[in-house]
C-alpha cells in the first residue's frame, strides 16, 4: 500500500503546487549530469555515436546513483523523511500542473497580444513561432499539451508502476524505491533526448542513442495516453471520431509514439493538427492529422488541458488498479 499513498501524494503535490522555481529540481540535476557527460565523452577519441551512447550510460547510472543514495542515506537515518523525499522526488517526475499552466499562459496572451501568444507558446514547442497566426498558435499549444501529457505525466506514472511492481517481491520499502528509480531513469532518458535528440550536424549521430531509446521508453506510455483520451472525450469532445483519428492517422507524425495523443486531441477536438513547421529556418513538412471539421479557436487551448486532466486521471485508476490486484493476487 505504501507505493499507492506516494502515488497519489505525489500526484496532489503536482496538482496543488506544480514546479517552483524555488525548488531544487532533480531534473534540472540530471540537465547538469547531461551538460557534464557530453563535454567528458566529446573529449574521448571515440566515433559520434559511441560518444553519445557513453553519455547515456554515463547519465543514467549517475542518476541512479544520487537517487538511490538519497533514498537509502533517509532511510538509515531518519526513517520517516523517506516517505517525504520518496514523494517529493516521484511528485518531480510529474509535469501536468505546469502543462495546464503554459497552456493557459498561451490562451490569456491570444486574448490581448499576438506577440506575447507567440512568446508564451514558443516556450513549450521546438519550432519556430514568431511568424504564426492566431490558428497556428491556437494547434502548436494543443499539440504540446497532447503530447507532453505522454511525456510529462503518463510515462513517468507508467515507469513508476512498472518499478513497483519489479520491487514488489522484496518487499518493505522496495517497490517504492524502485517506483522512485523508475521514473527517474525515464526523466533522465527523456531530459536526454531533449537535449542530445536534434537532428543537425552537431547532434545527429551523438543524439541518436537517447532519441531511439526515448521512443522505446514512451513506445507503451503514448498508446495508453491516446486509449485514455478516446475515453476522455466522452466528457470534453467527441469519442467516436478521436478513436477512428487515432486509428487512421496516428503514424503520420515523424515520432513513432507523438501521432498517437495527438491525434486523439485532434480527433475529440474536431480540428487538424499538424502541417507545415519552421525549425532553425528551414520548412519541415508534415502531414494533417485529424478533419477539419471546423476552424481552432482560443477555447481548444482550455478543452484539451480538460481532455489531458481527465485522460491523466484515468490512466492513474488503471496503474493503480493494475497494482492493486497484483498485491491482491499475491496476498
Amino acid at each position: 500500500m505504501s507505493f499507492l499513498l506516494v502515488l497519489l501524494s505525489a500526484c496532489l503535490l503536482d496538482l496543488l503546487i506544480g514546479d517552483p522555481h524555488w525548488l531544487p529540481h532533480p531534473v534540472r540535476l540530471i540537465g547538469r549530469f547531461c551538460e557534464k557527460t557530453e563535454a567528458l565523452t566529446r573529449s574521448l577519441p571515440l566515433s559520434e555515436k559511441s560518444m553519445g551512447r557513453l553519455s547515456v550510460v554515463g547519465v543514467l547510472l549517475l542518476t541512479l546513483f544520487v537517487n538511490t543514495c538519497v533514498l537509502f542515506l533517509c532511510s538509515l537515518f531518519f526513517y520517516p523523511l523517506f516517505w517525504i523525499v520518496a514523494t517529493v522526488l516521484m511528485y518531480t517526475t510529474i509535469a501536468a500542473r505546469d502543462l495546464v499552466r503554459h497552456a493557459s499562459e498561451v490562451y490569456v496572451a491570444l486574448g490581448s497580444d499576438l506577440a506575447t501568444a507567440r512568446l508564451k507558446v514558443g516556450k513549450i514547442v521546438g519550432r519556430d513561432t514568431s511568424c504564426l497566426n492566431e490558428q497556428a498558435i491556437i494547434c502548436a499549444c494543443v499539440e504540446s499539451v497532447a503530447e507532453n501529457m505522454s511525456d510529462g505525466v503518463i510515462a513517468p506514472l507508467f515507469w513508476a508502476t512498472v518499478g513497483a511492481l519489479a520491487g514488489f517481491a522484496a518487499g518493505g520499502i522496495w517497490p517504492v524505491v524502485c517506483a522512485v528509480l523508475a521514473a527517474m531513469v525515464y526523466k533522465g532518458i527523456n531530459t536526454m533526448d531533449s537535449m542530445f535528440g536534434y537532428k543537425n550536424e552537431q547532434y545527429l549521430e551523438f543524439g541518436s542513442c537517447p532519441a531511439r531509446l526515448d521512443d522505446l521508453v514512451n513506445y507503451l506510455p503514448a498508446r495508453i495516453s491516446a486509449a485514455t483520451l478516446v475515453v476522455a472525450a466522452l466528457f470534453w469532445g467527441t469519442s467516436r471520431r478521436s478513436l477512428a483519428t487515432v486509428l487512421r492517422d496516428h503514424d503520420k507524425h515523424a515520432s513513432p509514439n507523438a501521432g498517437w495523443p495527438e491525434a486523439a486531441v485532434a480527433g475529440a477536438l474536431g480540428i487538424q493538427l499538424g502541417g507545415d513547421s519552421w525549425y532553425f529556418g528551414t520548412c519541415c513538412h508534415k502531414p494533417y492529422l485529424g478533419d477539419d471539421v471546423r476552424s481552432p479557436v482560443a477555447e481548444d487551448i482550455i478543452r484539451a488541458n480538460r481532455l489531458m486532466l481527465t485522460a491523466s486521471f484515468f490512466c492513474l485508476l488503471l496503474f493503480l488498479l493494475v497494482y492493486s490486484l497484483v498485491l491482491a493476487a499475491a496476498a
